[in-house]
């Protein structure tokens, strides 16, 4: 059994990827040139000291590449010196720069500048320093906001692998930060896709790793994944690290040493060679989510590893008080097949490449527009809008739990968190320290919903209007889907092809677009879960130590019994 030192994630220190440390180590290990971009550079406006840095007013004259090499610069050697006051300086400085005259790959460089500026600010500034259970800050919507704008740009494809690396690896670091854990995974997934030898990426991930496996209630579980962070902290295999980043990544290691018997890095442990089912499309399926983690099982956030093959995640142990059955077990239960069906449904309808017989003599009229018409077009649809739902049932489930009395009728996912469900009356009081980290990610992850009220209107996410607008359309509307022969609703031809009644889109991009859906529901539910275990320790800390709590044994319902 792992017994934890404390509750405490390393929400402080994470080893951010900054503009020339990480560079420089990386050219160093590599043996490698300088990039071009970088070679033939010369400043116009000579800042060798944050003095001049402070003195610069406007960089509206300046050559775009120019001035933002001048930010990047700017920006490392404040936070070298823990200068808040340059950070802040340099903020409105970038506005004077001229996007449009810049070149694609500058502007994604000066988003992922302004993304370390906005993370020196919420590190270095002010009564929440990085590291405080501070919910919410501007800093950190603000950081967000840089870093998905760097990876959606044009440039950022341009850029060197390493570059590449470092947005997503800060990416990931700062989805960690906020509780997003999950999330953080496929990010530091894909930095080592880039280039497997990226220390910042694969030490970063290890550090979640190990808050994860300290957040899960199964205690095999927590071991497997501590022994993988462990594994990723080998020094052999952290290149190019930035200054103070070994040491810490060392130190993690040992801690990690301290607490996980010894066994557990010595023992061979065997994750794939598990039964995946009895049929050959069951085990297709099975393969199909592991390879895209949609297991309800942490262990599938390590890989596409068979011992994760299986929907293990439930409601933790929770306490209620006498004369209060297993309410919360069966709302669990309830959202959890509602996934699980969802995510088959998903499954059949990306699989499915013949008409289905009910398919047949089912009479359509062409509208000359390619539309997609099936039983597998319909349960694609059917996974969308069961997904999306879940998001609103969580927030049923915690409402109750901790005892938020909302109206039923105003519960929402996105609402929950504030003072009177109005986002201008700000975070409810409980919530604005509340030391939970999986919680904290619900949140985090509910600012990225778009939802029609005035206030919630803007979502951090680009995508979340998108996904609402789909999601109203599907419910109340009109969402027609095409084949992808179809050349789009905006094109020349006669104006009387467009259905302007209809949201359409190809099929391929709604299956994208469910698959991104689905992923981030499975994400909730876990945080759901581990909110609630966390919050069940902190209650058991609070009772009188003499308190009595009879426990309820629930079996589990078997597979033969679903019906």
């Amino acid at each position: 059994m792992i017994r934890w030192f404390g509750w405490q994630y390393p929400i402080g220190y994470t080893a951010r990827t900054h503009h020339r440390a990480c560079e420089y180590a990386w050219l160093k290990c590599c043996r490698q040139e300088p990039w071009p971009i970088d070679r033939e550079r010369k400043m116009d406006i000579q800042a060798r000291k944050l003095a001049d840095v402070l003195a610069v007013t406007t960089l509206a004259n300046v050559v775009p590449d120019q001035a933002v090499e001048f930010i990047g610069n700017a920006v490392d050697r404040a936070w070298a010196k823990q200068r808040a006051d340059v950070l802040r300086h340099l903020a409105p400085l970038t506005e004077t720069i001229d996007r449009s005259a810049a070149a694609e790959i500058d502007v994604t460089l000066l988003d992922y500048y302004l993304g370390n500026l906005w993370n020196g600010l919420k590190c270095l500034a002010g009564p929440h320093r990085s590291g405080s259970w501070q919910w919410d800050s501007a800093e950190l919507e603000a950081e967000i906001i840089c870093l998905r704008r760097a990876i959606r740009s044009k440039g950022f494809g341009q850029l060197p692998d390493i570059r590449r690396c470092q947005i997503l690896t800060n990416l990931a670091n700062w989805h960690s930060t906020t509780g997003r854990f999950v999330e953080a995974v496929g990010a530091w997934n894909a930095a080592l896709d880039i280039e497997p030898r990226f220390g910042m990426a694969r030490g970063n991930r290890a550090a979640g790793r190990w808050s994860y496996a300290k957040a899960v209630y199964d205690h095999g579980h927590a071991i497997v994944m501590a022994r993988e962070a462990w594994r990723d902290l080998d020094p052999s295999t952290l290149e190019a690290l930035e200054p103070g980043a070994g040491e810490y990544f060392a130190g993690l290691r040992r801690d990690i040493e301290r607490v996980v018997p010894a066994k557990a890095f010595q023992t061979p442990l065997d994750m794939t060679t598990f039964p995946l089912g009895t049929t050959d499309a069951e085990i297709e399926y099975r393969r199909w989510c592991l390879k895209n983690r949609l297991f309800l099982n942490p262990l599938n956030d390590l890989g596409a590893y068979e011992i994760a093959a299986q929907d293990i995640l439930s409601s933790p142990s929770i306490v209620v008080p006498i004369g209060q059955g297993p309410r919360f077990h069966g709302f669990f239960n309830q959202i959890k097949q509602e996934f699980c069906s969802a995510r088959w449904l998903a499954y059949e309808a990306m699989s499915e490449s013949e008409p289905h017989f009910s398919d047949k003599n089912v009479q359509l009229f062409n509208t000359l527009d390619y539309p997609s018409y099936s039983l597998a077009t319909e349960k694609l649809k059917l996974a969308f809008r069961s997904a999306y739902s879940l998001l609103d049932k969580i927030a049923f489930l915690l409402n109750a739990y901790l005892g938020l009395a909302i109206p039923e009728k105003r519960v929402s996912f996105r609402g929950l968190w504030y003072e009177n469900q109005e986002k201008k009356k700000g975070i409810r009081q409980e919530f604005k320290t509340f030391p939970n980290w999986p919680l904290r990610g619900l949140y985090w992850l509910g600012k990225d919903l778009y939802e029609d009220t005035p206030e919630f209107r803007a979502g951090i996410d680009p995508d979340a209007q998108r996904l609402s607008e789909v999601r109203n359309h599907l419910e109340h509307k009109y969402f027609k889907l095409h084949l992808d022969f179809w050349s789009g609703p905006n094109v020349s031809g006669p104006t009387w092809l467009t259905d302007d009644l209809a949201v359409s889109l190809r099929r391929e991009e709604f299956e994208a677009m469910t698959m991104r859906l689905i992923a981030l529901v499975r994400a909730a539910i876990i945080y759901l879960s581990l909110g609630i275990h966390q919050e069940e320790r902190t209650r058991a800390q609070k009772r009188p130590p003499d308190a009595i709590v009879p426990p309820m044994v629930l079996d589990v319902w078997d597979d033969e019994w679903k019906q």
